[in-house]
């Protein structure tokens, strides 16, 4: 396709003759370089966009992750408290049981000694 192009522009800058001046080869080299360097240009500013774009995306990514993660801490910490309380209050609740068992034993006990001593 360059050839092409090259072969226009050749064909359009030579004279009535057909023959190419120097100064005609010069510049069609010239106007194909720069449409080429052009092209390059174009393509790598297109590769350059896309590639921000993906770094976005991936810091983007990189930001939910690490989001996820301090929620799923914060909720980790959340339950292990939460654990430990309970853990507590059901050394508590077995205190207060051995505390009501041993109440109605010496309550037993006391009327027990009650009665004999009414008789």
């Amino acid at each position: 396709m360059i050839n092409t192009y090259l072969m226009i522009d050749v064909i359009s800058r030579s004279d009535s003759s057909g023959v190419e001046s120097p100064s005609d080869r010069l510049s069609a080299r010239t106007s194909t370089y720069t449409r080429r360097e052009n092209r390059l240009a174009s393509l790598s500013k297109t590769e350059d966009d896309s590639a921000s774009k993906d770094y976005k995306k991936r810091q983007d990514r990189i930001s939910e992750r690490s989001t996820v993660f301090e929620s799923e801490k914060r909720e980790k910490e959340a339950l292990e408290k939460r654990v430990s309380d309970m853990e507590e209050e059901f050394k508590v609740l077995t205190e207060l049981k051995s505390d009501n068992q041993r109440l109605k034993d010496e309550n037993g006990a006391l009327i027990r000694v009650i009665s004999k001593l009414s008789k």
